[in-house]
Order: structure tokens, then sequence, then C-alpha cells
């Protein structure tokens, strides 16, 4: 039952944006983190912001994120519903996006601490990065994930 499965969600360390784009030729493949879509109506991208793009169709800044740690087997059901769930019921609205291996969610700046707080409540393990120390710089920020 999903009510006894202890999951520790990850902060991510760096502020995001989500992005449209006209090509794909606007992207730096080359660059160490973002999440890609394209579908037949649009090409989305979520990466940090420092590596935005520098021609958008539109772009949406102040996004900070959480990664559920661990590799989520496709059989398991309602992971992300409840945390949207424990969210909507405090007015937290998230972004998520899916990999092969596990389940991110994105929040707005603003709700951030908040997002800390309530999932701390609900029982969750928070932990911040992966050995990063809680005071980073900008700079180190940007090469945690290189």
């Amino acid at each position: 039952m999903m009510e006894n499965l202890q999951l520790t969600l990850e902060l991510l360390p760096c502020e995001l944006s989500v992005c449209r784009v006209s090509s794909l030729k606007d992207i730096d493949l080359g660059k160490s983190f973002f999440f890609l879509s394209r579908t037949d109506e649009e090409i989305s991208l979520v990466c940090r912001t420092e590596d935005c793009p520098e021609h958008t169709v539109r772009r949406d800044d102040g996004w900070r994120g959480f990664r559920i740690q661990g590799v989520l087997a496709f059989s398991m059901v309602g992971v992300l519903a409840r945390l949207a769930a424990i969210l909507a019921e405090n007015q937290i609205s998230i972004f998520a996006v899916s990999t092969y291996n596990t389940d991110y969610f994105l929040v707005k700046r603003e709700d951030y601490d908040r997002s800390v707080s309530v999932l701390q409540e609900s029982g969750y393990t928070i932990l911040w990065g992966k050995s990063v120390p809680h005071a980073m710089s900008s700079t180190d920020c940007l090469h945690h994930f290189e």
C-alpha cells in the first residue's frame, strides 16, 4: 500500500526554468542536466536557468526541483499522485517530469520552503542533493551536475 511506502526525496540544488523552443537547434545538448520533450505540437525543455537557450518561444523561470530517490518500478502505482495530492491540499502546484528510472517534480520558488515542510510532515525524508552542502553558491550549483 502506498501509505506504508517510505520514499526519500532529493532536493535539486539549482533553480530551473521551463521553456518552449521552436527548434532543437536552439538547445545545447552538451549540457549535463535537462529534460527535453518533443511532440507534434511543441518542443519543451526543463533546464538549469543558467543554461536556458537564448531564443525561446516562452520561458518560465523560478522553479525548484525534487527527485524521488532510487529506481521506481513501472508497477508502482500512485507515487507521483500521492505527492501531487499532498501538495495540492496545501495549494502548491507541481510540474512533473519522469525519466526511465524515477520521477521529478518542480514547484515555484515561492512555494519551495513550504513544500519541503509539508512533505516532511507527511513522512517523506528530504535530502539536500547528493552530498551537496546546503549553503551552495550559484557557481558551485553550475558545476554540481557536470
